[in-house]
């Protein structure tokens, strides 16, 4: 029987739906282009402002200092005031700032530029998560989540890739000014999008409505259990992905020979060709076990970083070039796997109304224990003795993150209830 028509109403939800999707997917892409932007630009700043290595890691630990201590505050106010104001509020913010940390002439105005970043790109991953799971129902956000987040590889590479041309003809100033002014036109984009109202998807079972004050939401995150493991293993992620993608291209240089220019652009392509294959493969796969146990996006994630820590080990101790880019393409696969999956786990373990609130202390929390710590611990253990021998933190902290995730897994199937199941349509509802 054919499926009955859909009403002009439902053909310009589906319309607001998509367009949102691809413009927060097209910001999140910039996004990463600027995260990772300063990897590319590591030597070239090393040697005309003569930065030690911590130094050098404190750039990328500036920005992450201030995004993880502003993510908790622009999620609760994402549960409580217009999304899309904040959106469009943060992305011009971090923009503006990215371009004019091209203007710097010593390490505190680096600092304070990739600083000023971190708090409008708060903003953005506090909110985006939240209004992508009001845009669709959960047993698509699997896949919706990969999409998002496969602009994370593509950004990533674009940051090294463009980053390491542009410093090597036009030198590192044009690099910021290049990643910096196309994101004051997308905020203006940001402005337009539709704003659901919260949980339009979710049943009424999916939690409570937010009751009581900024103290009894995160009261609620923190007694629940299963979520605050997935955050924990999270952060032993990060830990662990963060230090490889700020000295990757460092190490490949200095450890094993490989000329500056060709160091960035190998190391990008790397990220997002497997970046998009294992983001999209995770999210796919994810969604598919759902149907099976409702903890497949733990088990996903668990198995995936389980997986990944000794392929990265063998990745970073090897001397043959061939096992070198074979182990970094599988490693790099199995890492971006957990993606979607992860992002997924985390909002469906919380209330519809609390989401933005728990993605900000989400946020607060891996880079706490993650990547603010392990860029500049890299850098002094580095300094001290080898980077080739510092970098190995890295596969034992993916592997702890896997141990974590299934533990977390294990933890949210052994409590009682059922996944929740997305609810019938009613009149009305979500209607613009």
């Amino acid at each position: 029987m054919p499926a009955p028509p859909k009403s002009p109403a439902d053909l310009r939800r589906a319309h607001l739906v998509r367009r949102g999707l691809l413009v927060l997917t097209l910001v999140n892409l910039l996004n990463y282009l600027d995260r990772f932007l300063v990897s590319a630009l590591v030597e070239s700043l090393r040697a005309e402002m003569r930065l030690d290595g911590f130094r050098l890691g404190m750039l990328q630990t500036a920005f992450i200092v201030v995004y993880m201590a502003a993510s908790p505050i622009f999620g609760t106010l994402g549960d409580r005031v217009s999304r899309t104001r904040l959106l469009c509020l943060g992305v011009a913010l971090w923009s503006a700032a990215t371009t004019v940390s091209g203007f710097a002439r010593g390490f505190i105005g680096l600092f304070v530029g990739r600083a000023a970043v971190g708090v409008g790109e708060a903003a953005y991953g506090a909110i985006a998560p939240s209004l992508l799971a009001d845009y669709y129902p959960q047993s698509k956000r699997g896949r919706v989540f990969a999409v998002f987040f496969s602009a994370i590889p593509i950004g990533a590479a674009l940051g090294y890739v463009l980053g390491g041309l542009i410093d090597h003809r036009y030198g590192w100033r044009a690099a910021f000014y290049v990643a910096g002014v196309p994101g004051l036109l997308l905020a203006v984009f940001t402005l337009w999008l539709w704003d659901p109202p919260r949980g339009v998807h979710d049943a009424e079972s999916a939690g409570p409505s937010r009751s009581g004050g900024l103290a009894a939401t995160y009261g609620r995150l923190f007694r629940n259990g299963p979520f605050m493991l997935t955050v924990a293993g999270y952060a032993a992620y990060t830990f662990g992905v963060g230090a490889m993608a700020f000295w990757m291209p460092a190490f490949l240089e200095r450890c094993r020979g490989i000329p500056r220019e060709a160091a960035t652009v190998q190391f990008g392509l790397v990220v997002v060709v497997t970046g998009f294959v294992g983001t999209f493969a995770g999210g796919w796969l994810g969604d598919a076990l759902l149907r099976r146990n409702r903890q497949a996006y733990l088990w996903v994630s668990g198995g995936s970083a389980l997986l990944a820590a000794p392929v990265v080990a063998l990745a970073l101790t090897a001397s043959s070039p061939v096992v070198l880019w074979s182990g970094m393409v599988m490693a790099e696969l199995l890492l971006f796997a957990s993606t979607g999956p992860v992002n997924s786990a985390l909002v469906e373990q919380v209330s519809a109304w609390e989401r933005a609130s728990a993605v900000g202390l989400t946020n607060f929390a891996i880079h706490l224990f993650g990547d603010v710590p392990s860029p500049p611990l890299i850098g002094a253990i580095s300094d001290a003795s080898s980077l080739e021998r510092a970098v190995l933190l890295v596969p034992a902290s993916v592997l702890v993150s896997g141990v974590i995730w299934c533990w977390a897994a294990w933890v949210a199937s052994s409590l009682p209830g059922v996944r929740r199941a997305d609810p019938p349509p009613a009149a009305g509802r979500g209607q613009v």
